[in-house]
């Protein structure tokens, strides 16, 4: 037997913090592991996985982009909560069980009290939306206006979470911005090498309530234009790091069977930020 360790799988995985993360929990704990990022590809998936399973000393890894759905048919259970992705897969005696702890991230950005009589808004209506629905749920935050480049995608994403709404397209987004409690980007819109989000969305921040919830799911850059433009107009974002880091520990507990030490979030913060 060797050094337990878990990783971060992805297609491109160079830009992941999960290391810097998770090595820095391993030191504090005093744990002698290792934690590490390896680029998986499509194609390599499902032998990733098999050659991984017989390996005494993996014990599991975070999975980002693009497989968090792929992987869900590759595992021997799913413990999902209506979610629909996976992004953490542990070994449990050889089996690989798929969780996803987006939900717990999202909701230790959102925890405190938001107003239920008005809709919530969320940009996006993939994976992280629905880690997003589901976190919410637990504020009984139960009606959305989805803003997503295809609103097709958004009436079946809310059937399958029992969830009222709308659906708006990013010419809509001010009017779906108007008035709610809140809003959540949970598409990659915004992200380093991708798309930057669109004008209708930062000006429509400005026609939310006073006090309304605003999460950035995005961490690369951590300041983007959403988050900035949720400043501007008086609100108080939370960052993709307060995501990152709050799903981070959920896992890290997973893979080692320990509680990450949060007591050192400003110095975790500071040394991701540096």
């Amino acid at each position: 037997m060797g050094i337990p360790y878990a990783e971060a799988i992805g297609d491109p995985i160079a830009h992941s913090k999960s290391p810097t993360i998770h090595k820095f929990w391993l030191e504090r704990l005093g744990l002698e592991a290792d934690y590490r990022a390896t680029r998986v590809t499509a194609d390599a998936l499902a032998d990733y996985l098999e050659t991984r399973r017989a390996d005494p000393d993996w014990r599991g890894c975070n999975v980002t982009m693009p497989h968090k759905q792929a992987v869900m048919s590759l595992v021997d259970e799913v413990k999902d909560s209506g979610i629909g992705a996976v992004n953490c897969v542990i070994s449990v005696g050889g089996r690989l069980v798929g969780w996803n702890t987006d939900e717990t991230g999202v909701y230790e950005a959102a925890k405190r009290r938001v107003d239920t009589d008005v809709p919530m808004c969320l940009i996006g209506a993939g994976g992280a939306a629905r880690a997003a629905i589901v976190a919410l749920d637990l504020l009984a935050v139960y009606r959305w206006n989805v803003i997503a480049r295809d609103p097709a995608k958004v009436e079946p994403l809310l059937d399958r979470l029992r969830m009222q709404g709308g659906a708006f397209d990013f010419d809509q987004a001010e009017r779906a911005l108007d008035g709610a409690a809140g809003a959540i980007n949970a598409s990659p819109l915004g992200m380093e090498g991708f798309a930057p989000m669109p004008e209708t969305v930062l000006r429509g921040l400005a026609r939310m309530r006073r006090g309304a919830l605003v999460i950035e799911m995005v961490y690369t850059p951590l300041r983007t234009a959403f988050f900035r433009a949720a400043e501007n107009s008086g609100h108080k974002p939370s960052d993709g790091l307060t995501i990152l880091m709050g799903q981070a520990a959920h896992a890290f507990h997973l893979f080692f069977e320990g509680l990450a030490p949060r007591e050192h979030d400003a110095e975790l913060r500071a040394l991701l930020t540096s």
